[in-house]
């Protein structure tokens, strides 16, 4: 089977799960994403990363016309982003009041068969997403059409995006074709780099231990003892 279709089986914390065991300490996080609509089945959203990304008006970068939505590949997570000057660290962790997808446009990706939607930013038509079933994750939401303040310089280019951090803030950097999953606990990225046959291998195994784990703990057993006892190995 497919890769993205096994991911698919699985909830953001066990690629989680799996990235710090194989050296990513925050576990491929990309924080503070809120699942405002799912699919019918409420299942894990999975597939690799289309990026678009928004800049202000005075940016020097000539505007892309015609749009991005037509080309938006099968399977694929639409990202949506804009450039730094328009991040916050905090919440709401934007500066645009505007959002920056809407209705509109998850139908057409639901026609073309678009695995989600992933938007660093606001949000609108909600009520037309949730009708559609369509996975979309945003800071939150917005009112306005995002046209009159921000103009599209970039499609399928890495985005940066800013995180808060301790002992300081960090940008992450999103690429196309990085594998993107997201479920009721979040969107966790998984970079081309890393060693997704091994990730593969792990993760059901991880899962296993950590039933067992439950398992042992309904049962009365410490949980320490348990997790020690079931993950040893791992």
């Amino acid at each position: 089977m497919d890769k993205i279709k096994l991911l698919a089986h699985y909830a953001s914390c066990d690629i989680s799960d799996a990235l710090v065991k194989f050296g990513q300490p925050l576990g491929g996080t990309l924080p503070n994403l809120i699942r405002l609509s799912a699919n019918s089945k409420n299942e894990t959203m999975v597939g690799k990363a289309y990026t678009v990304l928004f800049a202000p008006k005075d940016d020097p970068r000539p505007q892309i016309k015609g749009g991005y939505i037509d080309n938006l590949p099968e399977g694929s997570v639409l990202v949506i982003a804009t450039t730094l000057n328009l991040q916050k660290k905090d919440a709401p962790f934007t500066k645009m009041s505007n959002a920056l997808y809407g209705g509109l446009m998850s139908t057409r990706a639901e026609y073309l068969k678009s695995a989600g939607t992933v938007v660093f930013g606001r949000v609108r038509d909600i009520d037309e997403h949730r009708q559609l079933s369509r996975d979309v994750f945003a800071y939150g939401l917005g009112s306005a059409a995002h046209g009159p303040v921000v103009k599209m310089v970039a499609i399928n280019e890495p985005v940066e995006i800013l995180v808060d951090g301790y002992p300081e803030a960090r940008v992450e950097v999103i690429n196309p074709g990085d594998i993107i999953m997201g479920d009721n606990n979040g969107v966790v990225r998984v970079c081309q780099s890393e060693p997704l046959s091994e990730i593969m291998e792990y993760i059901p195994k991880r899962v296993e231990a950590d039933e067992l784990v439950r398992q042992d703990i309904l049962n009365g057993i410490e949980c320490n003892k348990a997790q020690n006892h079931r993950r040893a190995g791992l």
